[in-house]
Parts: C-alpha cells; structure tokens; sequence
C-alpha cells in the first residue's frame, strides 16, 4: 500500500512527521539519546514521585520518569490491573471487531522499569504534608505529585434530567469499559429504520472529533445491517474538528444518513427524559431509539475535590513543567489540564507526559528546567477504509504552549480511495504504537 503523497503545505508525509513528533520532546532535553529502560529499585533516600492515574499520560509520566533517571523512585495509582482504552472504542460500534481496542496491563512497567504499581484508589491529599492517602488506608509520601486523573461529567449541567442514572438508559459511552459495551449492545439490537441520536457537549470535551466519528461510524454499520435507519447529531458547537473532513466523507458514503444540528440551528439540548428516549433541544422535541448522551466535562473529581481546578473547571499549570497553579509540588497532566493550544486526546497526554517527567527529574536535581516541544496528532476513521488525521507541534514560548505553524496541518480534501484508506491503516499504527510507547 502506497504512503500518502506529500501535503502541499508542509512538505512533509504525515509518517515522516508523525515520526519525528513522537521523538522531538524526549530528544530536545537529553542530547539526542534515551536513557535505556531500568527494572533496578531507586536507593534508599532517592526522591519520590507519586503518579495517581494510569492512562496515556499517568502510565506515560511514570514509565518516562524512571526511564529518564533510574535514581528516582517512582509509585503508579491506579485501582484497575487494567486499562480499557478510549481510542478506537467507536470501532466496536462501527461493528469492527477486528479492530476493537483491547485492555492494556500494567505488567511491564513494573517488571521493566522497577515502577512500584499500587491497584488502589486515591481518597485524599494532604498538599501541606505532601502525602495521599488511598482507600485501603495506606498512606503514601512523595516529594512530587503528578495527577492524571482524566475527566469528570457535569451531571445535569444544560442537559436537565441527565445524570448517572440516566446513562443507563441513554450511555454517555465516554469512557473505555462497560458504557461502551451498552451503547453497542443498544445500536445492535436497534430496529430498521430507527434513530441514532448522539448529543454533543460545548466544548471543551475529552477527544473533540469523537463525536462525529462516532456518528460516522454508527453509520457504517446501519448502512449495512438496518439501512433504512438514521444517525442525528444534535451539537452544542456551530463548528468542530475536521469539519470538512467529516462533512466530505458523511456526502460520499453515507448522502443523508447522518443530519447534524448545529448551535446555530437549534441543536442544543436543554432537556432529557431517559426512559422514553426524548430530546428537548431548541429545534424541537426528538425521539430517538437510542440516544448517546456526552455530558459537559470538567476535570478529574479528585483534582477538583482538592482546589486544583479554577473557574472553567479545569486545572491551571504551568505550560514548561506542568506543575499546578494552585498548589506547588503537583503536577497535573492530560485532560484535566489547560494545555494551551493543544486538544484534549491520548497523544496530548503522552506528549505532556514525557515534558513533565524530564521537568520533575530537573526540579528534583536542582537544575531549571527548559523550553520543550510537545505534539499532537488524531486519527479518525470515517469507514474501515476511510481515515484522515490531524497533526501539530508546539512549542513553549511566552509563557504558554503555542501552535508552530506549518508544523503538520490535516489530511487534504478531495483525497483519493488509496490516500484514505493508506490514513485508516495509519490509525491502526498509531494506536499500537501509543500503546507500546505507554505501557511496554
């Protein structure tokens, strides 16, 4: 299969790109060469790092810390042995099981890098004693703190009579697990010629260009087995991520399948009745035979629990070492934070990941830390054989995270069969490749 010719912007093939981003933080701050993997426990007295959260940027952060300097004593929280993947989770739905993201453990951290991994929940932070405790009562001590405690919903928040017990009924599927599997198990049994509803929050969410690849999906799927059926998305945004992307491949493979209103034409819900599947938005009352509902997001509960957040909901830091706004020695990393110019997505966290764990060991060491590169990059797939992407880099300047331009850029409109479907298989690749890179 032929790689995608060069974008006409750049120069530059996304894999070249793609290539070099995943490097270029992790290059710029140890002279060009990585610290080799290390399974030797740090000496007695050696400084502590607590990382609380075992996603793409927690299990990164850990694995980076201890690749980057074995003398650094390193314990990963996380209550699940397991970690169930939110990209590719639209593929189940999309009736690709081939490609259904399988749970990652945490198994080669610890037996790798000599990273001390604890299955407990993190109940409470003392920020003055530099302590967290867990659930099971144990309490841990640390000399930095980092959280990447993902993301929270805002329970009833514009979407009157949308909460917990709601999800049951119309899943809100934003996490990897068991919501997943009912929203799938709920399009599957959906009759022919029924109505796929997908409500999308404003912004800002976890993974802004899910919601529509969901929908493309979704219709992937009904297009094949209940064609006579429809995906309507009502959004609470006027525009969204890769837009004409989505819109190009929506009119070349699904026609009018999938209806989305926006902002601008009533699509925001105010209110919602689960049992009988009912959307209140402003263009009118829909009835939907299975609604998927994302709430509105803010960051983690136990970020939020504990005064890291401000007014927005999100967590303010400091864009060279992540280190809180608000509370001196914790870090916090992935969706709760405020990144600056970069989205919220995987490869955000794992990018943040590595540029606070070179922060942390240079704070610990006593040397300032410097201005780092950080990058981005998302695939989405519109069919099986249909994908496109979007990539960035950024780098520190000014105090903030700041877009380089003509660094990357999207896939280009009017692209033929053999380029998406080159960008479908590249979105495999990358999906195993963030894997390995965090949890191998």
């Amino acid at each position: 299969m032929a790689p995608p010719s060069p974008s006409p912007s750049t120069g530059l093939t996304r894999r070249r790109f793609l290539t070099g981003a995943a490097r270029a933080g992790a290059l710029a701050a140890t002279g060009g060469a990585l610290a080799p993997g290390c399974s030797t426990p740090a000496g007695r007295g050696a400084p502590r790092v607590v990382v609380i959260g075992g996603g793409y940027g927690g299990a990164a952060c850990a694995k980076y810390l201890r690749r980057f300097d074995p003398g650094v004593a390193v314990t990963l929280v996380e209550p699940n042995s397991r970690y169930a993947p939110c990209p590719f989770s639209n593929a189940a739905l999309g009736g690709m099981a081939d490609a259904a993201p399988a749970p990652q453990n945490y198994e080669a951290l610890s037996r790798r890098f000599g990273i001390e991994m604890v299955h407990d929940a993190a109940a409470k932070l003392n920020l003055d004693k530099r302590t967290a405790t867990l659930a099971g009562g144990a309490v841990l001590r640390y000399d930095r703190l980092v959280l990447s405690p993902g993301i929270s919903f805002r329970w009833n928040h514009i979407f009157a009579g949308y909460d917990e017990t709601a999800a049951v009924y119309m899943p809100h599927a934003w996490r990897g697990g068991r919501q997943a599997a009912l929203l799938e198990s709920q399009l599957a049994a959906m009759r022919d010629g029924g109505v796929f509803a997908i409500v999308v929050p404003g912004l800002p969410f976890r993974c802004p260009p899910g919601p529509y690849e969901r929908a493309s999906l979704a219709a992937h799927r009904l297009k094949r087995e209940k064609p006579r059926s429809k995906v309507l998305i009502l959004d609470a945004n006027e525009h969204f991520s890769k837009q004409d992307l989505f819109e190009e491949a929506w009119a070349a493979l699904y026609g009018e399948l999938i209806e989305r209103v926006p902002i601008s034409g009533g699509g925001l819900v105010s209110g919602i009745a689960p049992k009988q599947r009912l959307l209140r938005a402003e263009a009118g009352e829909f009835k939907a035979d299975v609604a998927n509902v994302i709430p509105f997001q803010r960051a983690g509960l136990l970020a939020l629990e504990h005064g890291l957040t401000d007014e927005t909901g999100w967590c303010p830091v400091d864009h060279k070492t992540f280190e809180s706004s608000l509370a001196p020695g914790v870090h916090v990393l992935g969706d709760s934070c405020q990144a600056g110019a970069m989205p919220k997505s995987a490869t955000s966290a794992n990018s943040q990941a590595k540029v606070c764990s070179l922060a942390i060991i240079d704070l610990l060491r006593g040397r300032e830390p410097g201005a780092m590169l950080y990058h981005n990059t998302c695939y989405s797939l519109a069919a099986p054989d249909y994908g496109f992407s979007i990539s960035a880099m950024y780098r520190y300047a000014n105090g903030g995270i700041k877009q380089i331009d003509q660094a990357g850029g999207p896939s280009p409109l009017r692209a033929g069969p053999a380029y998406r479907a080159s960008e479908a298989a590249y979105a495999r690749d990358w999906f195993a490749s963030i894997n390995a890179d965090t949890f191998s």
